[in-house]
Formats: C-alpha cells, sequence, structure tokens
C-alpha cells in the first residue's frame, strides 16, 4: 500500500507539472498572439511540450497567419494599383481634355469660316480619341468582372477578320502601309462573338498603326484544330519595348505617354480572346513584334 501510495503521489505530481506547463503554453501562445496582432513580423508559433494537439494547434494558427500576411500583402499591392490606375485614367483624360480647351479658345477667337472649320475639325477629333479612351476603360473595367460572360454562338473568323481588316483601309493608306497577308481561304468556324473578335482585331491594328513602320505582314491558318492569327510589324523603337510588359494595364512603350489611347489595347483583346477560350501571345525578335491569337475549331 505503501508503494502505491507513493506511485500516486508521484503520478500526481507529475500531472500537476504537466497540466501547469500545458496552461503556461496555452498563456504563452495567447500573449505571442497578441503580439502578433500588433506587429508586423516574421514569427511563428511554437508548440515547446510534446502534445500532438498543441503542435496541431500551433501548425493550424500558422497556416492562417500566412495566409492573413499573404491577403495584406495582396491588399497593399491593390491598393499601389489602384492609386497608380488613377493617376493614369486621370493623365490621359486630362490631355485631350487640355487640348480641347485650347482649341475651343482658337475656335472662339477665329475670325474666318476656313480657320473655324479647321478648328471644329480638330476639336471632333479629339472628342471621338476621348470616347474612345473612356470605351477602352469601361470594357477593361468589365472584364475584370468575373461573372462577365460574352455571348457566344460559331461564327466565321475569316470573315470576321477580314472585315476588320477592311475598316483600317484608308488608316493604313495615310500612313504609307500596305500590309501583306498571307490567311488560308474558306470559312473558318470557331464558337466566338463577332463583334469581341472584331474589337480584338482593330486593338491589333491600332497598336501596328501607332507604334509600327512600313512593313506589316498578317497571317492566318489553321493548325492541330485551331485557328492561328498573327500580326508582324517592324517598330521604330524596339528597344523601348517591354515584351513581359506588353498586356499589362496602362503600359506604353512611350513612356511620355502622348498617344491618345489609355494603353489598355492589347489588355482588352487579351481578356476577350480569354473569354472565348482562346489564347494572345506575344514575342519580339529584333526589330519585329509579334501579336499571335490563337481560338480553338469547331470540332466535326
Amino acid at each position: 500500500m505503501l508503494i502505491l501510495g507513493i506511485l500516486m503521489t508521484i503520478l500526481s505530481v507529475l500531472l500537476i507539472l504537466l497540466f501547469t506547463a500545458y496552461r503556461r503554453q496555452v498563456k504563452a501562445a495567447c500573449r505571442h498572439m497578441v503580439f502578433l496582432q500588433k506587429n508586423r513580423t516574421n514569427l511563428r508559433l511554437r508548440s515547446g511540450l510534446p502534445f500532438p494537439e498543441l503542435s496541431d494547434l500551433a501548425d493550424q494558427v500558422n497556416i492562417v497567419l500566412e495566409q492573413s500576411e499573404k491577403l495584406k500583402r495582396e491588399a497593399a499591392a491593390g491598393e499601389r494599383d489602384l492609386k497608380e490606375a488613377i493617376t493614369n485614367i486621370s493623365h490621359d483624360i486630362r490631355t485631350p481634355l487640355t487640348s480641347l480647351d485650347g482649341y475651343f479658345q482658337l475656335l472662339s477667337q477665329a475670325e474666318s469660316e476656313e480657320e473655324r472649320q479647321q478648328y471644329i475639325s480638330v476639336i471632333q477629333s479629339r472628342i471621338e480619341s476621348l470616347k474612345d479612351m473612356l470605351e477602352e476603360l469601361f470594357t477593361y473595367t468589365k472584364l475584370q468582372n468575373e461573372a462577365y460572360t460574352l455571348q457566344t454562338k460559331p461564327v466565321d473568323f475569316y470573315s470576321c477578320v477580314c472585315n476588320a481588316l477592311l475598316a483600317f483601309y484608308n488608316d493604313f493608306q495615310e500612313k504609307g502601309i500596305t500590309p501583306e497577308t498571307d490567311f488560308c481561304e474558306g470559312k473558318i468556324e470557331m464558337i466566338g462573338n463577332t463583334e469581341a473578335i472584331r474589337r480584338i482585331v482593330q486593338n491589333i491594328l491600332k497598336n501596328v498603326l501607332e507604334h509600327g513602320s512600313s512593313k506589316v505582314f498578317l497571317r492566318m491558318k489553321q493548325e492541330e484544330g485551331e485557328v492561328h492569327f498573327s500580326c508582324s510589324n517592324k517598330l521604330k523603337h524596339p528597344e523601348k519595348v517591354e515584351i513581359a510588359q506588353v498586356f499589362d494595364r496602362f503600359y506604353k512603350a512611350d513612356p511620355a505617354r502622348t498617344h491618345s489611347s489609355a494603353g489598355l489595347g492589347l489588355a482588352i483583346a487579351k481578356g476577350l480572346a480569354k473569354r472565348m477560350n482562346g489564347r494572345m501571345e506575344a514575342e519580339l525578335d529584333g526589330e519585329w513584334f509579334r501579336l499571335h491569337v490563337y481560338f480553338p475549331l469547331v470540332k466535326r
């Protein structure tokens, strides 16, 4: 009985010590959590006792801490992006508005009908540029909404591209550019949206007119169940192009941002292609800048 009493006493003491250590560990964890709430640190919880449940708890808390830090970083990055976007939008909209204000003053001071008509023509052109810029911003905003969907149906990709290209005939003539084409002929059926395809081609061609020189090659072919449309143009200043950023929002190869575009054209084109199960890629080969668009063909 004496031995049993001694063993019970020892066991009781051990249990009391373990319980005390357990409580101390929990209190230490609470203090650590309070510290983490008030301070930015990479410290994480540790379990100093051989209790699996404490180790599991520490691991789960550390996972939550990692996720919280990730959300904070993403929120900070999002805030920086928003500030940059607002700055870019303000700059891009203010430029044509300032120009309009100047031409309206010139119009009010014009003495001849010829001068007035000249200023009216310039004002109309600036207003159209501003409308195009606002339409870009509106479309880009819609594409950022994951719930936004395009109404799609079987369409003839070849016809869509040709119609979009013809609409730019006068623009190419004014620039002295004659695009060379290599298109596979005939109906090329895909599941898409006619207006979205037109917009993709339109934005690609606008990019050519803004940054390209006199050499432009357009190709279209069918390969491995896809239609592949590409545009290659020789750049005036290839050294200014950051190929990894060409699809980024508000990216412009011209750092002075002197053009009337908001720098969203290729970002919108890529977003529209993605919504139609397609993809868009870019490459820079010396002086040549190439854009590639791929869409799956309708299976027969």
